[in-house]
């Protein structure tokens, strides 16, 4: 029995090596280009590591001076943080209250389901009318109007999570809280609000996630650096007749980190989240 539970100790410790290997070698391979000399990424046979680290090109990336590669990827880098935090601040402003009211309202939860439906439809199919009524409104090519739009994608997500994280925490606290007689406002600020806070980190990450991936609508709705977001300028930087993959891993090793360092700082409250009933249907 001992020599049975050994084997499958190390069986699946295995097969997590081996997912480790297989999602971390692609990121390290990104790195690996980035600092890679373009003599080396365009030789045969491919060397695995580069002669001399080269990190020229975050420097390059990161430099400010007008009218460089780094000045555009600077002002798509503060365009996508802006747009991906009021984008995720607007989401969590709707959906706690809207989670709440579906959880504690199962009357009213055929209205989530139609909201959550809306996601079977492909982005292209929203593609004309987002644009008409931001040109409408004047909002065509900028920050706020694409956090208006990636709104619509999030919203829906962060209310169903919150329901979900709603779900968990027994209805009978906040009956006894009324009776002790704490208002409704009171009950869901001192007791539910911080019980849900697990969930609410996991929806904040996810929002942020989507807002800082998100391609198609970024590409429609901007045309210069006003609005321009890191999916984007990075796309541009593969767009040129010649391109260079170094400087493009580089884009994209600087791009993962923001969301990285939230993850990492953010991993206990994901998990709490998550097996708190942040994926509870």
């Amino acid at each position: 029995m001992e020599r049975r539970s050994s084997a499958f100790t190390m069986f699946i410790y295995a097969c997590a090596l081996l997912l480790a290997a297989i999602i971390l070698a692609p990121i390290a391979w990104l790195f690996i280009m980035s600092i890679s000399p373009a003599a080396d990424l365009a030789a045969k046979p491919l060397r695995w590591w580069p002669q001399a680290a080269d990190f020229s090109r975050y420097q390059t990336l990161l430099s400010t001076a007008e009218n460089s590669a780094g000045a555009a990827f600077t002002s798509s880098l503060r365009n996508s943080l802006e747009i991906a935090g009021m984008a995720t601040l607007a989401a969590l402003a709707l959906a706690i209250p809207a989670g709440w009211a579906v959880s504690r309202t199962p009357a009213i939860g055929w209205s989530l389901s139609m909201v959550i439906a809306t996601y079977m439809l492909p982005p292209v199919a929203l593609a004309v009318p987002l644009y008409m009524g931001l040109s409408h409104l004047g909002l065509l090519n900028n920050v706020f109007g694409l956090a208006l739009v990636y709104l619509t994608i999030l919203a829906p997500f962060t209310t169903w999570l919150m329901k979900s994280g709603f779900d968990s925490i027994p209805r009978e606290i906040e009956a006894a809280a009324m009776i002790d007689g704490a208002g409704l406002f009171q009950t869901l600020r001192i007791i539910t609000l911080p019980l849900a806070a697990p969930v609410m980190a996991t929806s904040a990450l996810f929002a942020v996630l989507l807002a800082w991936d998100e391609f198609f609508y970024a590409l429609l709705f901007t045309s210069d650096q006003r609005a321009k977001t890191l999916t984007v300028a990075i796309a541009d930087l593969a767009g040129g007749r010649v391109s260079d993959y170094g400087l493009i891993a580089t884009a994209g090793v600087l791009a993962a980190l923001p969301p990285v360092l939230i993850g990492l700082v953010m991993q206990r409250a994901l998990i709490s989240g998550l097996t708190s009933g942040g994926v509870k249907g």
